[in-house]
């Protein structure tokens, strides 16, 4: 999924909690969906971003040759205007683009 081009707002947005709720029918079970899908988005977005940088990465042992890198910093200024992962997550949870479901959970019987 390509995140950086998401309808998710940059800034805080106030929510209505009964439409995030209607959902699953909980609010706390929202939260965690949306929780858990923004820890994705992030180690996503944090392993890309590496990646990127890692292209720019001098070796240089020599503190005192420290020099800017064009390049770097527009990568990185374009990662810090991206919408936070919470956001996108939510808006994500919101229109419907979000898998998830309940895992089976076996009943044993209880031993006396």
């Amino acid at each position: 999924m390509d995140y950086k081009k998401t309808e998710a707002p940059v800034s805080t947005v106030t929510r209505d909690i009964v439409t995030i709720a209607h959902k699953t029918g909980n609010i706390y079970e929202a939260v965690v969906i949306c929780s858990k899908m923004a820890n994705q988005i992030n180690a996503e977005l944090r392993k890309e971003l590496y990646e990127k940088l890692e292209e720019f990465a001098t070796y240089n042992d020599n503190l005192e040759e420290v020099h800017e890198n064009r390049e770097q910093i527009e990568v990185s200024r374009y990662f810090e205007k991206l919408p936070k992962p919470s956001l996108i997550s939510l808006e994500e949870f919101l229109n419907d683009r979000v898998y998830y479901n309940y895992p089976e959970v076996e009943e044993t019987p209880n031993a006396i």
